[in-house]
């Protein structure tokens, strides 16, 4: 019965947390992060999920932030989500007329597919994700044309070692 109880408890919990945002992005803060502005003048911070772009000062970093800048910035998206991080940034999909603006910065070769936490996509995104990276990593887009571009998760831990 504890066990029902507390599974049943979980669940609601995890429903209460996904939902819809929708508002105009008012500031790109790098290649995988924005601040969208709601309807009641709420600001929230929307950390883009399966995908992990360079970091500021890292090669490509500014190129990354730029490309999605200049396709969201000042635009209406719809965010859609199921929880928060740490920092308390909604990790969720921006979608921009339907295109799933999170995608395209792995298709222009300006953010890897983030396979840490890849069990949090849909089946259908993790795949679609992951194929979409070794396309843009044979077309040598954006960072693939680097020979051995260092993903950003490896550029933190090497900064946070210093």
């Amino acid at each position: 019965m504890r066990t029902t109880l507390l599974f049943a408890l979980i669940i609601t919990h995890c429903l209460a947390q996904a939902g819809t945002l929708t508002g105009r992005v008012v500031r790109v803060s790098d290649g995988d992060t924005i601040v969208v502005l709601d309807a009641g003048n709420g600001q929230h911070k929307i950390r883009l999920t399966g995908i992990d772009a360079p970091e500021r000062g890292q090669a490509y970093g500014t190129k990354s932030k730029d490309h999605l800048s200049d396709s969201v910035a000042g635009k209406f998206v719809v965010v859609e989500y199921e929880k928060r991080d740490r920092y308390e940034r909604i990790l969720g999909k921006v979608l921009l007329s339907n295109e799933d603006m999170n995608l395209e910065q792995i298709k222009a070769g300006l953010a890897w597919h983030y396979k840490k936490y890849q069990m949090e996509q849909a089946p259908e995104d993790r795949e679609l994700y992951s194929q979409v990276e070794i396309k843009a990593r044979e077309a040598r887009r954006g960072l693939w044309h680097d020979p051995e571009p260092v993903p950003p998760w490896e550029y933190r831990q090497i900064k946070r070692k210093k």
